[in-house]
């Protein structure tokens, strides 16, 4: 499948061999998610006071609008590296976004915790400055939670940062 993306000034254009219907699913979903909404410029007629706080606003939204949460709660290792891990490294390595948060939630964290190739993308992006948390509820589910916080990982509780992601507006993708 041949695909270009823009985001601003970045262009991002590749082939995706696709096997399953389904990971062609969630790569469309991907790419669609990649799109984001700009409001319209500020109203000409404006005074510069009116401008002004315009543009702290919009400064302050752009903070939040600079931080994408992922939260990763599959089991599949082949989602895991060629969809998720590829785009949350190549996201902070590019600077699509300024900051990430990725969560490992679910069958994610017995993934991580009994594979040696996710350990090691799971370095990567902490070395690129990803911050990564586990929830420590699906973590104990599994037996993994000090296997996770030996590779870096902050397990912790989750549901109430979640739900504050969720309420505050911030991005948020699932896989």
């Amino acid at each position: 499948m041949l695909f270009s993306i823009r985001l601003g000034t970045i262009k991002l254009e590749g082939v995706i061999i696709v096997k399953k219907p389904c990971t062609l699913a969630l790569i469309a979903l991907l790419m669609l998610s990649s799109f984001a909404y700009s409001p319209c410029l500020a109203d000409s007629d404006k005074n510069s006071e009116e401008q002004q706080i315009d543009s702290t606003k919009k400064n302050n939204e752009a903070d939040k609008d600079d931080h994408l949460v992922v939260l990763w709660t599959s089991g599949d290792k082949e989602v895991a590296i060629k969809m998720v891990f590829m785009y949350v490294f190549n996201a902070k390595k590019y600077e699509w976004w300024k900051d990430i948060t990725f969560i490992v939630w679910g069958p994610s964290s017995k993934l991580t915790a009994d594979d040696p190739e996710i350990q090691e993308y799971i370095k990567n992006m902490l070395d690129e400055g990803i911050v990564i948390k586990a929830c420590k509820a699906c973590a104990d589910l599994y037996g993994v939670s000090d296997t996770l916080a030996s590779l870096g990982i902050e397990v912790k509780y989750m549901g109430t940062d979640l739900t504050d992601y969720i309420k505050s507006g911030t991005h948020l993708i699932t896989f």
